[in-house]
């Protein structure tokens, strides 16, 4: 049988861990992981459980039937299932790269079944790795042309995860809301400040001492959304634009990595425009 991780949230109220168990018992199954919090600004119980030696739909019906009084959100997964991925890219190739790498090499436990682009230079890179790459320059005239593309290929290749790995365009707030859950976005750390154009030359020019990146939840209001991972780095004066530039790439490759692995082994649980991460 699959080893299955099971993760489920709920209004806080006594009895809940009793009845979750119950059920994992009623199947045979045994927890080897349990990981529980309970949030004191929404009052939300939330839990991830692994568990061994039960079969996943009986372990389903189980914790369906014993958590009914609850009203809880839950779901029961393959813990050795790769995420089914799509890329979304530009012309920067640093977080792409860090995604591909990793996924290749074992440590990243996503699928990824294509990368798009609005530019081509990255095909050369997506061929390397074995990985199908389509580009499409998107205007505002073919914008909604391009998004429909990319709703089709999540619907018809059955897509868990969208990754924007410095995809440089806005999504419109349609897509947002038919990715909610279930698309990651990156940016450096100086978000709100620092916007637009250059941003590590405005910060060269400020003198900052300290550099990152945040990995978040795609929504409507633009680089906003819940936070999953943050990583941030020492710079000092001696570093000149194009250290500072290497510097930010590096943590927002291994910032997006991270989010996508703690996302994929279904660590992320999302608390109104917060998250809870089980590590």
């Amino acid at each position: 049988m699959p080893e299955l991780v099971l993760t489920l949230q709920c209004p806080d109220r006594p009895g809940i861990v009793h009845a979750i168990t119950a059920a994992i018992v009623a199947v045979g199954g045994n927890i080897v992981e349990l990981q529980q919090f309970t949030s004191p600004d929404s009052g939300q119980f939330f839990t991830r459980i692994e568990v061994h030696r039960a079969e996943p739909a009986a372990l389903t019906e189980a914790v369906g039937m014993q958590t009914r009084a609850f009203d809880a959100t839950f779901r029961v997964d393959d813990a050795g299932r790769k995420a089914r991925t799509l890329v979304l890219a530009s012309k920067a190739g640093h977080a792409l790269n860090e995604l591909l790498f990793r996924t290749r090499s074992g440590t990243l436990p996503i699928e990824v079944v294509g990368v798009m682009a609005n530019h081509e230079v990255l095909a050369p890179m997506a061929q390397f790795y074995g990985v199908e790459f389509s580009h499409r320059f998107v205007t505002p005239e073919t914008k909604a042309t391009v998004e429909a593309e990319i709703r089709r290929v999540v619907e018809e290749q059955d897509v868990e995860l969208v990754v924007l790995a410095r995809y440089m365009q806005i999504l419109s707030p349609e897509l947002c809301e038919f990715l909610a859950g279930r698309a990651i976005n990156i940016h450096h750390s100086f978000l709100p400040g620092f916007k637009g154009a250059n941003p590590y030359r405005q910060a060269h020019t400020r003198g900052v001492k300290l550099i990152g990146a945040t990995a978040h939840f795609v929504t409507s209001d633009l680089d906003e959304g819940p936070i999953i991972e943050q990583n941030v780095v020492r710079v000092d004066h001696t570093m000149n634009v194009s250290k500072l530039v290497q510097k930010g790439q590096a943590q927002e490759s291994q910032t997006l990595a991270e989010a996508v692995r703690l996302f994929a082994e279904h660590r992320v649980l999302a608390d109104g425009h917060r998250t809870v991460i089980f590590r």
